[in-house]
């Protein structure tokens, strides 16, 4: 069976109190990662844009909408762009590939494996004990995107007598940067569509992140039409970021996509994994909502914005980002 870890069930963020002394060691290596060095380089900005998708229809961009919502064992719903996510991975992950599984996992819920039976456990007032694994003497927190992944673990192990716990991704990463975990493994018993995320990683992505990660769970929730509504109003307020390179000149200038139709798009953030994620090497910068409203009155020709272009993505026109611009004054 996995190592499980004992936490008090009043503090998921207490380090481990007592461990089981039973450990398996599972044949799944780590990823490499080298992680930036700056996820937020200090540079200053302009208000020029430069074309990175000239003439390319939107069409050719990810899928808007998020995945069709599945729910594979019933009463656990899975987290089905991290599911995805994690299907598309290669046999050999690069950078980008984990950047891409890190940044879809800033949302929604992931499953933890708890021995026995949590429900009748918090009821008597006792702790929990997670599922974790060990490789090369290094601790990591076993979590699942939905209920197929913790099937492929049960059988894995052998270990029918545990339940699953739902809970915020954000939850989650928070325990592992503060427990004893060299990483989080996802559906570390499902070949090909596995992989570890590094501590130091989910550190500088939550350090880096809006903490309710509010554009991208809007981003991931299904879209109705207050979304483009709640989208512009969480642009005035949250953390955004845009991509920046150097023009021919060496000045630093923001990235736009534009379109077969002429349309010019101001590309838009919501953490710097989603820059990282799309692999053109540009880098992520801040951006405020008063930035953001100057950059789109100082150009009219910027017809709207498109946010987190790499998926799920939404674009919005002058119109619906009339409470940003109102901020520009």
């Amino acid at each position: 069976m996995a190592l499980f870890s004992r936490r008090g069930a009043s503090d998921e963020h207490d380090p481990v109190e007592q461990e089981q002394e039973q450990e398996t060691q599972q044949e799944q290596e780590p990823a490499a990662v080298t992680l930036p060095e700056e996820i937020v380089p200090e540079v200053g900005i302009s208000f020029s844009t430069y074309g990175r998708a000239a003439a390319v229809p939107a069409t050719t961009r990810p899928a808007a909408q998020p995945p069709e919502r599945t729910q594979t064992v019933p009463g656990l719903p899975d987290n089905a762009v991290v599911k995805q996510a994690l299907a598309a991975l290669p046999d050999k992950p690069q950078n980008t590939d984990v950047m891409n599984v890190m940044r879809q996992a800033l949302q929604g819920h992931l499953y933890v494996r708890v021995q026995g039976d949590a429900k009748a456990l918090i009821a008597d007032g006792q702790g929990l004990t997670l599922a974790v694994t060990v490789i090369d003497d290094k601790r990591f927190l076993l979590a699942f995107s939905g209920g197929s992944a913790l099937q492929d673990s049960v059988r894995a192990d052998g270990d029918a007598a545990t339940s699953a716990v739902g809970q915020l991704a954000s939850t989650v990463f928070q325990n592992v940067v503060a427990g004893p975990y060299a990483g989080l493994f996802l559906d570390h018993a499902t070949p090909g569509a596995r992989l570890i995320l590094p501590a130091e990683l989910i550190a500088k992505a939550l350090e880096e992140g809006d903490p309710a990660f509010t554009l991208k769970t809007l981003l991931v929730s299904e879209r109705t039409d207050k979304t483009p509504i709640d989208v512009a109003e969480a642009l005035t307020r949250v953390k955004i970021w845009v991509a920046g390179n150097s023009d021919p000149s060496g000045r630093i200038g923001l990235a736009e996509a534009r379109s077969s139709d002429g349309r010019r798009r101001l590309e838009v953030f919501s953490h710097p994994l989603e820059v990282i994620a799309l692999g053109r090497g540009d880098r992520p910068l801040p951006l405020t909502g008063e930035q953001l409203a100057k950059a789109l009155a100082s150009d009219e020709g910027i017809t709207g914005v498109v946010v987190d272009p790499a998926g799920p993505w939404i674009e919005l026109g002058r119109t619906e980002l009339a409470p940003v611009i109102a901020l520009a004054g």
